[in-house]
């Protein structure tokens, strides 16, 4: 017999591996128990279209769903759109108690849980949300109450805040287990964005590659942001994903390029870093700081627009974790 919370644990692990292939859709994760607490089925949302996690996890689990528990980090939609309610297919299935993390905010497909009350279905709202909320469901829940995607800005930097030396190299700054976070962590966005510098001085790729450095099933949509003409033989501009280029230096004209994403990171240089900041459009930032010293070279943020202390962007750190030698900070504004 599973307890819930570790049942609770299984459903957000698989909203996070359906992370990054659901938009505009949110990535769902549902367990189902049977009357006796064990796991007979687990399912994440599928691409737009596609079944929602609930359903995947009670095909899974078949005639095994009657009577059982159903725990859904997202409280099950209630509305016809390209698929059936998932509420319905819940009592369909005979089950007899759900358990949901966060509420649906959106007006349309929220009050699952009153239908499944009002067919006899034991519904109980989950009591610590935060893994989810800050988790798999963090950025679809900001486009929700913002209408904008969530930017992450990423870099890697050195001790003293360099994100590369003095005559403009930077690889490889960070060790290898942060490149290897660093490639996973790209199959579960949405888009990343750098500038045209960047694409210059670098030439780089911008995909999602397996262990092997094989492409990964999903891709990230790449932006190129900025006025310089990138050349055509530029790696960003080969069919491995798509490239949206943004040929401003505005980065609402990034957010208007982006209505269909959901989870944006931010890799550009410290130019479009800074230029994202004056604009109020960092959401979170993660990094990746190396045991190296460089003494010189450039920041890893440029012109922020912050003249003095009491102008200064304040964040709160979430999250430490050592990768190797290096350390992961996530961190969110105050």
């Amino acid at each position: 017999m599973l307890h819930l919370s570790d049942a609770m644990r299984l459903a957000v692990e698989a909203s996070e591996r359906v992370r990054g292939t659901t938009s505009p859709n949110p990535p769902v994760g549902a367990v189902i128990l049977d009357v006796g607490g064990n796991v007979v089925g687990v399912g994440g949302t599928q691409p737009a279209g596609g079944p929602h996690a609930e359903v995947v996890a009670l095909r899974e689990a078949g005639s095994r769903a009657f009577g059982g528990t159903a725990i859904v980090t997202l409280e099950p939609c209630n509305h016809y759109g390209r698929t059936p309610p998932c509420s319905k297919a819940l009592i369909d299935a005979g089950i007899a108690q759900v358990h949901y993390a966060v509420d649906d905010p959106v007006a349309q497909a929220a009050g699952g849980s009153g239908t499944l009350t009002h067919a006899g279905v034991a519904v109980t709202k989950w009591h610590d949300p935060a893994p989810v909320v800050k988790g798999p469901l963090r950025a679809w829940l900001h486009r929700q109450r913002t209408g904008r995607p969530h930017f992450t800005y990423k870099y890697a930097a050195s001790l003293d805040g360099r994100c590369a030396a003095a005559d403009g190299s930077s690889q490889w700054i960070s060790g290898p287990e942060s490149r290897a976070r660093d490639r996973m962590e790209r199959s579960r966005i949405d888009a990343i964005v750098v500038g045209t510098g960047t694409v210059h001085a670098d030439d780089p790729w911008l995909t999602a590659r397996n262990a092997d450095g094989s492409l990964a099933g999903h891709q990230p949509v790449r932006v190129v942001f900025g006025l310089r003409e990138i050349p055509a033989s530029a790696r960003v501009a080969d069919a491995a994903a798509e490239t949206r280029i943004v040929r401003s230096r505005d980065p609402r004209d990034v957010v208007g390029a982006l209505e269909d994403c959901v989870d944006v990171v931010l890799e550009g240089g410290p130019t479009v870093a800074g230029a994202f900041f004056r604009a109020g459009l960092v959401d979170r930032i993660t990094a990746y700081v190396a045991p190296v010293v460089l003494g010189d070279g450039p920041a890893a943020v440029g012109d922020a627009g912050a003249g003095s202390i009491g102008d200064a962007f304040r964040f709160h750190c979430e999250s430490v974790e050592r990768l190797g030698d290096d350390v992961l900070i996530s961190l969110v504004p105050r």
